[in-house]
């Protein structure tokens, strides 16, 4: 089977519980698979490197039909292959995780995705292969 990069497989970076139980495709093609394997190459495996334990994917490549139903972005970069979720499963090694990515590596975007100001539940961190905007930024439910 066909790998993204080093730690990250095909099956990690396409399956989705969602496109399951929904019979959505989601495969992506040649021009996304390349965006995928760049945005792994240039911020997943540096992090996983540097974090040096494994990191879960909880989201990668989303084909338009998902992303829809999983009320995605309508522009989102994760149709584009462009754009992973990635977890610890621990929001304060997730906080350490986004900083040490914010402080070391070129990326289009990088999101703290909820959780509180302790941690996120998730990043976001996306790349293009030109133009990226080094945009950072938390999203913090404050109920």
């Amino acid at each position: 089977m066909e790998r993204i990069s080093k730690h990250i497989s095909y099956k990690e970076a396409t399956q989705s519980p969602t496109a399951l139980r929904y019979g959505i495709t989601n495969h992506p093609d040649d021009t996304i698979l390349a965006a995928m394997k760049l945005v792994a190459e240039m911020c997943f495996e540096p992090a996983r490197e540097w974090y040096g334990k494994p990191i879960h994917i909880n989201s990668f490549y989303r084909s338009f039909k998902l992303n829809l139903q999983v009320g995605g972005s309508t522009n989102s970069q994760h149709m584009k292959g462009e754009a992973i979720d990635i977890d610890t499963k621990d929001n304060a090694e997730n906080a350490r995780l986004f900083e040490w990515m914010r402080t070391h590596l070129i990326f289009d975007q990088l999101i703290w995705e909820y959780g509180n100001i302790n941690g996120p539940d998730w990043i976001h961190v996306s790349y293009k292969q030109t133009g990226n905007r080094q945009e950072y930024f938390k999203l913090i439910k404050t109920t």
